[in-house]
């Protein structure tokens, strides 16, 4: 039975975050509210697997999670950090397929589980949602298609900086200069596409050109012009 006290309001968490639910009306709101689960997860938690089939997909109130591949002996290929506001799963509940990557709480997080027939409702009743969530997934499209062009085309230097850039325009610094997620060096490496070994010594050289500080996990940005072109970037 629902615990109907702690969980958000959707309406609520339009208005706070960049939500794809923006367009729904207060009566969609209240009956996405009533419909949804809601629940807490550790770091370290497991939402779904890969391959488990998905009978809903998750809208993320706090934390960030981690949605990656599996490959040759258990390595990870992270696909992208998911943060509060996004959400997870959808699109194996609309192709109706099973999950194409595993998901995982990266620090402790709070989930709302919206059930695929309450998706599929959404999708077939407001068009402004259906095309919402079709750019969203045109977008992530595009995100795949550029990376696969990046391991093809880029030097591993040039795509730890455009990481970089990437998980500071995704996470923010704080006013330190300090990148707002705190990954280890083998989830760098895991979304570089590269060795460990590799990433700590490029970091290494990061940190000796004075394009970043680093102090544990801690990466601290000294100079993101100096990133953005050794990324071979433009913004």
């Amino acid at each position: 039975m629902k615990n109907i006290p702690e969980i958000p309001e959707c309406k609520n968490c339009v208005h706070n975050f960049k939500s794809i639910f923006k367009d729904l009306s207060e009566d969609e709101l209240n009956k996405l509210s009533f419909d949804k689960g809601y629940d807490k997860y550790k770091k370290g938690t497991i939402i779904y697997n890969e391959g488990s089939r998905m009978t809903g997909c998750f809208c993320i109130n706090q934390g960030i999670i981690k949605l990656y591949k599996t490959g040759i002996e258990g390595k990870e290929q992270i696909i992208r950090f998911a943060k509060k506001g996004e959400i997870i799963g959808y699109r194996s509940v609309l192709s109706k397929e099973t999950a194409c990557t595993t998901a995982k709480v990266l620090n402790d997080a709070l989930l709302c589980f919206i059930p695929s027939v309450t998706l599929f409702e959404l999708v077939q009743t407001n068009a402004k949602f259906s095309m919402e969530l079709m750019q969203m997934t045109c977008r992530e499209l595009g995100d795949a298609n550029s990376y696969i062009t990046d391991i093809a085309q880029k030097t591993v230097r040039e795509r730890l900086a455009e990481i970089l850039i990437h998980l500071k325009n995704e996470f923010g610094l704080d006013n330190a200069g300090t990148l707002q997620i705190s990954l280890t060096r083998e989830e760098l490496a895991n979304i570089v596409g590269t060795a460990t070994e590799t990433t700590i010594r490029l970091l290494s050289e990061f940190k000796t050109d004075k394009l970043i500080d680093i102090n544990g996990r801690e990466i601290k940005f000294l100079n993101i012009p100096g990133l953005i072109k050794t990324g071979n970037l433009y913004e």
